[in-house]
């Protein structure tokens, strides 16, 4: 779970985003950039980042109500194993997924995911877990996440290959998992996973 402090800079970025958006008043829209630019260089000295990072993070600053954002992974199980890739960006391990793309629905956008990052098409069977990040056993993020995780059947009989965002793609059985990216995967949402899988849980997790 993220540290308080974390939590109230990132709430703070948010007000002063949605108030820059919608206020009009001259004097209350310098108090929101100033209330910006405190949480911006919050942000950057919690994270150990240089400033320009952050905004960076945030390129939609100002520019509609501030939102969480939306992830998606998508959890495929055969023979007692999971689908799991290696990501380019870290060389960790982490059920295919990303952020979601506009013009999709969620399960689109997984089935999306799975096919770029592991050459498999599949079709979402159900959503099993919906999670903040910020709440979760994840690695610290600047940005606001719900992370919606949904079991998927294969289509196609066919080995996973790579795609252009990970170096490797394989299934691991639960006892013998690989390091994971703990960013986008923690071994509970590969437990909750199994448990949906097998029937053990038919009810949606969530936070």
């Amino acid at each position: 779970m993220e540290s308080s402090w974390l939590t109230h800079a990132k709430r703070l970025q948010a007000i002063a985003s949605t108030g820059l958006h919608f206020c009009k008043d001259t004097h209350d829209r310098e108090r929101y950039r100033e209330v910006a630019e405190i949480a911006h260089q919050m942000l950057a000295q919690l994270g150990n980042v240089p400033l320009e990072r952050i905004t960076e993070l945030v390129s939609d600053f100002a520019q509609r109500y501030s939102t969480p954002m939306v992830e998606v992974r998508g959890a495929l199980i055969e023979d007692h194993k999971i689908l799991l890739v290696r990501e380019t960006t870290d060389g960790l391990w982490a059920l295919p997924g990303g952020f979601a793309d506009v013009g999709l629905s969620a399960s689109e956008n997984v089935i999306k995911e799975i096919h770029e990052e592991a050459g498999i098409e599949v079709a979402v069977r159900g959503l099993y877990s919906i999670r903040h990040k910020a709440k979760g056993p994840y690695k610290a993020d600047h940005r606001d996440f719900y992370k919606l995780y949904f079991l998927c059947d294969r289509q196609q009989r066919r080995a996973p290959v790579a795609g252009s965002e990970a170096s490797e793609a394989g299934f691991f059985a639960l006892d013998q998992l690989p390091p994971l990216s703990q960013g986008r995967t923690v071994e509970r949402d590969i437990h909750e996973a199994f448990d949906f899988h097998q029937g053990k849980t038919a009810r949606v997790q969530f936070d």
